[in-house]
């Protein structure tokens, strides 16, 4: 069971910090926010105040929803002088936030976090009884200064420890600022994916170490182990199953962007009302102020009936106090009115930005079965082409066999192994591994003096055709230029 136990460690970018994302982290939500996310997420609000954050110097505090992180982040751009490349821009186009994840097992984190306390995960469950472990206190600290440590603390603009979700983790903001004091995600966290995926890697061992008297241990990579240890058939069916799940989410996601929307032109129409209330309410307010003051005037030059003159005064101003308060009721209920009708549509939004990525793995999953299939489809085809070709190639003449020489065709029959290993190397872009195995096995040809990568543009396709191409060369007899090391 303990080598089930494994840390979590994930880091997404984001161009800058959406409202929306802010309240989910602080679950600065009103009572229809924390009603749409109990009922669509997997949040229990029994266990809300058991949440905390760590702030700057290491110190543990509840979660402070006065200031939104969006605000936190311009402060902090601010007094420290640097300036955010979105700021002026209409749609942000440049990664200005790391959002990172820290976690492991849900067992372990439920024990780091309550003890031997159990939690009712059912849904609707009350659990306002457990009490939060300090444990869990300690383990974040330990993961606040590793943050520190690689992103610097004054770049930490976020840190929430969330213990009313299914599995408790950490959510921590970090702007990407480089040496220079200026906002790059790429120079921070790495611009090409193989930068970028070399230094996760070093991250997930350096967090390693962190969790290591936590009881956690380092995953492994998919791109580490090369398989997921499953039969051609489990894993068409899970890809299978992953295509109806996704087409099920869409659907899900396209009832509810319906109900949304009927709420938004309901929170509209009341916002409307009350709007044309206000406008009304002022309206009458001048009317009777104006007409108060014509009465005092009347009442200070000695015209007409004093007594009648304050007696309508009085009335006057009774009922002007009753708009007053009518006006500050209807002011009170149009500034809720808003912000409800702004969460709805911050709602909407991230529905349909779901609704998207759904669309997109959905798309992603559908192309993985096919490309599965096809890949079967061509590896069996291949086996049988080169096997009627060494078969029949000795049966041609000398000049029929001379046709041939110096293919790739040829090559792959002869040597296919070889060739295929050596190809799979390069295009896991180990040149140095694939150049070793080339030597080792005989061959260490190579005719390019270019230096070998994937270019930008490039597709898988073209790029294994080239990885392919490239072992053949590799494995002729020793005698050429092997293939320059980056």
């Amino acid at each position: 069971m303990a080598n089930d136990i494994k840390q979590v460690l994930d880091i997404r970018p984001g161009k800058g910090m959406s409202v929306g994302q802010s309240d989910e982290h602080q679950r600065n939500w009103t009572e229809k926010g924390w009603d749409w996310a109990t009922k669509h997420g997997n949040y229990d609000r029994s266990r809300e105040h058991l949440n905390f954050e760590v702030v700057k110097g290491g110190i543990i505090q509840p979660v402070d929803k006065s200031r939104t992180i969006t605000g936190r982040m311009a402060d902090n751009l601010r007094e420290r002088g640097i300036t955010d490349p979105n700021a002026k821009l209409c749609e942000p186009k440049y990664r200005t936030v790391a959002n990172i994840i820290f976690g492991g097992s849900r067992e372990r984190m439920h024990e780091i976090a309550f003890g031997n306390q159990r939690v009712d995960l059912t849904h609707g469950a009350d659990n306002s009884h457990i009490r939060r472990n300090k444990d869990i206190e300690r383990w974040a600290l330990d993961v606040y200064r590793f943050a520190c440590e690689h992103w610097g603390e004054e770049n930490i603009i976020g840190f929430y420890v969330h213990l009313d979700e299914l599995n408790p983790h950490v959510h921590c903001t970090v702007i990407p600022v480089d040496e220079r004091n200026k906002i790059s995600f790429n120079k921070v966290f790495g611009g090409n994916i193989y930068d970028s995926k070399k230094r996760f890697f070093a991250l997930h061992d350096e967090f390693a170490k962190v969790n290591e008297k936590w009881g956690m241990k380092r995953g492994n990579s998919i791109a580490v182990t090369g398989a997921k240890h499953r039969t051609t058939e489990e894993y068409r069916r899970a890809l299978s199953e992953e295509c109806t799940t996704l087409e099920e989410q869409i659907e899900n996601n396209r009832k509810l962007l319906g109900e949304l929307l009927a709420d938004i032109r309901f929170a509209e129409k009341r916002v409307k009302g009350l709007c044309t209330m206000t406008v009304n309410l002022e309206e009458k307010k001048k009317q009777m102020i104006a007409e108060m003051e014509a009465l005092a005037e009347e009442l200070k030059a000695g015209r007409g009936d004093s007594e009648e003159l304050r007696k309508k005064i009085s009335k006057l101003d009774l009922d002007l106090q009753k708009v007053l308060d009518n006006l500050t009721d209807k002011r009170n209920k149009l500034e809720i009115a808003n912000k409800q009708l702004s969460e709805l549509r911050q709602i909407e939004e991230e529905t349909r930005e779901r609704a998207l990525e759904y669309r997109r793995d959905l798309k992603a999953a559908t192309y993985d079965l096919e490309h599965q299939v096809r890949y079967r489809l061509a590896d069996a085809l291949l086996g049988d082409i080169l096997h009627e070709f060494k078969s029949l190639l000795p049966a041609l003449d000398g000049e029929g066999q001379s046709l041939f020489d110096d293919t790739l065709l040829k090559d792959v029959a002869e040597r296919g192994e070889d060739i295929f290993k050596c190809a799979i190397y390069l295009f896991a872009n180990y040149v140095d591994l694939a150049t070793t195995f080339a030597e080792s096995h005989g061959g260490g040809g190579g005719d390019s003096d270019l230096p070998w990568g994937r270019k930008e543009d490039e597709d898988d396709r073209a790029w294994a055709r080239r990885c392919l191409m490239q072992a053949s060369r590799m494995m002729k007899p020793k005698g050429g230029k092997n293939v320059r090391r980056k």
